[in-house]
């Protein structure tokens, strides 16, 4: 339970985070850092699922040797990582879109 919920907020964390500094750069080039932010949030979110989860290799490694050995519980735990940290960088892309002023 303890890494579901890290991998959830690790996610949230990676993107609000990079989106609010990757903002800045658009004060620096004289563009809109709101939609500089819009922009920043898609392209970072899957960044920020791989990150949360600890790099895909090793948990792809996991869910084949689950399969392979016949670990459901193994293979079910790390889609419930997965899809907390989905869900960790949804909520934040929709943070991202109510403080902004939607889109």
């Amino acid at each position: 339970m303890q890494r579901i919920i890290i991998a959830f907020f690790t996610s949230l964390g990676v993107l609000l985070g990079g989106v609010l500094v990757g903002s800045l750069a658009g004060v620096l080039t004289q563009q809109s850092p709101i939609k500089l932010m819009f922009k920043l949030a898609k392209d970072i979110k899957l960044w920020a699922i791989a990150t949360a989860i600890g790099g895909t290799f090793s948990n792809l490694r996991v869910l084949e040797g689950g399969f392979m050995e016949g670990k459901i519980s193994l293979v079910a735990k790390q889609l419930l990582i997965l899809i907390s940290a989905f869900l960790g960088a949804q909520l934040a892309i929709w943070l991202i879109t109510i403080l902004t002023g939607g889109k």
